[in-house]
């Protein structure tokens, strides 16, 4: 198998069945960029480069050398077609195709390229799907169900998935490298600081229930699982930890999650963005702003909070009626 080998013009040479075996200097710099001068999430980023790593193998299928400054549109056109060949769904090829176009667009904002060939590159239009949501009685029978678990993880699992439901967070703010540490939470006065998409923090408030569920796992069931840990490591700082003492992950989240559904009954497919989903409408039902909502989600845009209005026909009416001075 011929190894692939990029130099600095860009150029990359060779193909290893369509897969490259690194990133050439123009793609680590746009990744650089992404992390230092944008500050986008480490997730965000890695999403970045597998995009771009495929844009490469699929061009290098076709012609050994390839070089940014020489690609035309119409073979970033047949770029798109073979995904669209290969079953990416329209939400996919267009994350994809946005990834391609922001690469080119750095470029040519370096000058390492005259004119983006990406330019006119567009997938097509879809309509955006609402979420699933849960209605209150099955967060409430899911939450129920967590506590069921053996021990010190059920009351773990419980506090958690709460949290997770109270604050409308993401499972990457909850556990894992970005998740939520004991200076995080301030259960006196209510609140929990965390570090969402591109290292921004925010600060949302919790209310009394959940402050002293998690007060009391902090204080009954937290140092049993600490003290499961290897003594010769440090006591760790993270909330929540998994059997053996050291931070849960995102999968470890998963799996709470899948057993405390199972134990419901709930039939609908549940995800920790469910959870977060569900806060953010039952927060617009009950009479919250679009624009609290979105501050309390850490959105960047208000429109990706507004897929949360998909409020019933009878809602729509009660407001009308209550609001309009002719009503």
């Amino acid at each position: 198998m011929t190894n692939t080998t990029f130099t600095i013009s860009g150029t990359i040479s060779g193909t290893t069945s369509g897969t490259p075996s690194g990133l050439d200097q123009q793609v680590s710099a746009f990744l650089s960029h992404l992390r230092s001068e944008r500050g986008l999430a480490t997730n965000t980023v890695n999403a970045y480069r597998a995009d771009l790593i495929q844009l490469t193998a699929i061009l290098t299928k076709r012609s050994r050398n390839l070089n940014w400054a020489r690609l035309t549109e119409g073979r970033l056109q047949d770029y798109t077609i073979e995904l669209v060949d290969r079953g990416y769904t329209p939400s996919s090829v267009a994350r994809k195709i946005a990834a391609v176009r922001s690469f080119f667009q750095f470029l040519a904002e370096e000058g390492q390229i005259t004119k983006s060939p990406a330019n006119k590159l567009r997938a097509r239009r879809q309509g955006r799907p609402l979420p699933d949501v849960l209605n209150e009685e099955d967060v409430v029978a899911i939450l129920n169900a967590s506590s069921e678990g053996p021990g010190a993880e059920g009351v773990r699992d419980r506090a958690m998935l709460e949290l997770t439901y109270a604050a409308g967070l993401r499972v990457s703010e909850v556990v894992g490298p970005t998740g939520i540490d004991l200076s995080s939470l301030n259960l006196d006065d209510g609140w929990v600081r965390v570090l969402g998409k591109g290292s921004k923090e925010r600060v949302v408030p919790l209310y009394p229930g959940i402050t002293e569920r998690l007060r009391y796992f902090i204080r009954e069931a937290r140092p049993v699982l600490v003290a499961r840990r290897d003594s010769s490591r440090a006591a760790p700082r993270a909330v929540f930890l998994n059997a053996q003492g050291r931070p849960l992950s995102r999968q470890g989240f998963w799996l709470a999650l899948r057993r405390a559904v199972a134990v419901s009954g709930v039939t609908i497919k549940v995800t920790p963005h469910t959870l977060r989903h569900s806060f953010a409408t039952h927060l617009l039902r009950g009479g919250a702003s679009l624009r609290h909502v979105q501050e309390l989600l850490g959105h960047a845009s208000i429109a990706t909070t507004q897929i949360y209005t998909h409020l019933t026909d009878d809602q729509v009416r009660r407001v009308f009626d209550h609001a309009h001075p002719r009503a």
